[in-house]
């Protein structure tokens, strides 16, 4: 498939509380074609740690 699924773009950041959840958003991200660019984003809120992590769609940022 050389486009994402469901009108999704080629780039999203995906963000959230760092759980079983957001991993799993991830793997999940990942097992539909997207690739990761670059290392996480990590920040504390004062109560958890949130997570961004960017994907690319298949070769994009080649």
């Amino acid at each position: 498939m050389s486009t994402p699924p469901d009108g999704l773009p080629v780039y999203r950041v995906l963000t959230g509380p760092d759980d079983a959840a957001f991993c799993r958003r991830v793997s999940e991200t990942l097992a539909m074609g997207y690739r990761l660019h670059e290392g996480p984003a990590v920040t504390f809120d004062g109560e958890r740690v949130i997570v961004a992590q960017a994907v690319v769609w298949g070769g994009m940022g080649e």
